[in-house]
């Protein structure tokens, strides 16, 4: 298990063997099973969905006013919440005092596969959803079908994440700095 995901956790547990979470760091912690609870596991979801959210909105809203087909509609979406999602991890970490190469490789092992998954997930709603992709702004479906599209890809996401996360990958490796 990675230490970032050890401290994951070990998150809130002042005290655990008379010492903070961040004490654990530099020493071995060979043997431990990488159990992730699914608080954690929804925590580390939900901070990638406001990313992804905010560039699939955007995307989604932008395609719509512009009248774009549903091909460039979809992949402004998504390279928006690619963007989104990335730049929220980043502007996290940078209190961290973090150089930019590094910012980016934590961000892009946090958050790549989540993101994929994600949208995956609200823009198939997107599409099976009759309606949904010609719908105006001005139109309930549009944003009903958005709101459910991300209530989707949450609940798909979610489990994927407690999987990586318990394996020391995903938003474990940024875990530790967000302390």
């Amino acid at each position: 298990m990675s230490e970032a995901a050890h401290h994951m956790d070990h998150a809130g547990h002042e005290g655990h063997h008379g010492h903070d979470a961040h004490a654990h760091m530099g020493h071995s912690h060979a043997g431990h099973t990488g159990k992730v609870t699914w608080r954690t596991a929804a925590s580390a979801t939900l901070h990638c969905l406001t990313g992804c959210a905010i560039g699939e909105v955007l995307g989604m809203v932008i395609g719509t006013a512009l009248d774009l087909a549903n091909g460039p509609t979809i992949v402004l979406a998504i390279v928006l919440a690619f963007f989104f999602g990335y730049a929220l991890t980043i502007m996290g970490l940078r209190r961290a005092g973090l150089g930019w190469r590094e910012l980016v490789r934590l961000a892009l092992a946090a958050d790549t596969v989540s993101i994929i998954v994600m949208e995956i997930a609200d823009n198939g709603v997107m599409m099976v959803l009759p309606g949904a992709m010609n719908a105006s702004l001005a139109s309930g479906l549009f944003w009903g079908a958005l709101a459910l599209s991300l209530l989707v890809a949450f609940l798909v996401t979610t489990p994927i994440n407690k999987w990586i996360i318990g394996r020391g990958k995903g938003h474990a490796v940024v875990h530790a700095y967000h302390h």
